[in-house]
């Protein structure tokens, strides 16, 4: 199978950060096939912002085999790139290729027409100026990315990380994407409804309480848990709880266990030969038929076709059930 080529578009004044976190992700050391590589308006030198600049092997005719094309932040953002960077965009995504932005690349995709009549993000600080230059859009505020499947936006900064993390989530199935994370120390999985930014700051102790009640919810999945337990745990009413909760993790209580369990069962799928039924009752869904409706409504795929998918991995490897959750990245081991 060849590569699957990703094409990363650097223009003026890009953040070094963005065009770092790509690079890191999707290294060919990691082993999930993907092909790298960088280019921009023409061959050579780009100026970049905060001291750094850049020089890159390719022209826009990168972008006309790219299978994904991303675009990293620019601080010119308001001005639209100019008219061959907006057509070899919408080349692409006429082609085929899956569009991705990083924080203030979407108003690149903005520009290009790309994000018409579809929910996007950007960076919290520039979504009103997104919207008010683009009213098509339907600009989401406050959240880490936006997955519309052939198009992904994410916020600012370090959100690109979980959009990169996302996007080999979803072509390699949850160990890959764990995988990775862990080499490059960063948290596993924050879901993309996760805030971009905390409403107000949460007490210390008590965040490392909550963190602590997380861990303890993990371990046991495969029970009945509720937000009275887990209230109880971290020593707090109920209510407290629960609202709490959603701030610091972007679900209520009960999401963020579905969204674990699924999780889990996904690990499963993937490393094991374990029957449907088998793994409902591991992770705590029950029965496979509820595995299933849980499944397809958060994933919108089946637990047989992701197995098919991602299945085979790990089986046999003799590796410990390793998995994070949607939310934080907490890590159990199974």
């Amino acid at each position: 199978m060849r590569p699957h080529r990703i094409a990363v578009l650097v223009l003026p004044g890009a953040n070094p950060l963005d065009v770092g976190i790509i690079s890191q992700i999707f290294a060919p050391r990691h082993g999930l096939g993907y092909e790298l590589r960088h280019c921009s308006v023409t061959p050579g030198p780009v100026p970049g912002r905060d001291g750094l600049g850049y020089t890159v092997e390719y022209g826009l005719e990168l972008l006309h085999d790219a299978d994904t094309v991303v675009v990293t932040a620019f601080n010119t953002y308001e001005s639209p790139p100019a008219l061959p960077v907006l057509d070899a965009l919408r080349g692409a995504a006429a082609r085929g290729s899956r569009m991705v932005s990083i924080c203030t690349a979407a108003f690149a995709l903005a520009a290009a027409g790309l994000l018409d009549g579809r929910r996007a993000t950007t960076h919290w600080q520039r979504t009103a100026t997104l919207q008010r230059l683009y009213p098509e859009i339907s600009v989401v505020s406050d959240v880490l990315f936006v997955d519309e499947g052939d198009v992904l936006t994410s916020a600012g900064l370090a959100a690109g990380i979980d959009l990169c993390l996302h996007m080999i989530r979803r072509d390699h199935g949850v160990q890959a994407s764990n995988d990775v994370a862990r080499t490059i120390i960063a948290a596993p999985y924050r879901s993309g409804g996760q805030p971009q930014l905390v409403p107000r700051s949460l007490p210390e102790p008590l965040g490392d309480v909550f963190a602590a009640t997380r861990e303890w919810a993990l371990r046991r999945l495969n029970e009945p848990i509720g937000v009275p337990e887990m209230a109880r745990h971290a020593r707090v009413s109920t209510r407290t709880f629960g609202r709490r909760f959603v701030e610091d993790t972007g679900y209520t209580p009960m999401q963020w266990i579905l969204r674990a369990r699924v999780d889990m069962a996904r690990w499963y799928l993937e490393s094991s030969a374990l029957g449907v039924e088998q793994i409902a009752g591991h992770v705590g869904l029950g029965t496979g038929a509820n595995l299933r409706l849980h499944f397809q409504r958060i994933l919108g795929t089946t637990p047989t076709e992701y197995r098919r998918e991602f299945g085979g991995k790990l089986a046999g490897s003799g590796a410990s059930a390793t998995f994070f959750t949607a939310g934080r990245g907490e890590e159990s081991t199974a």
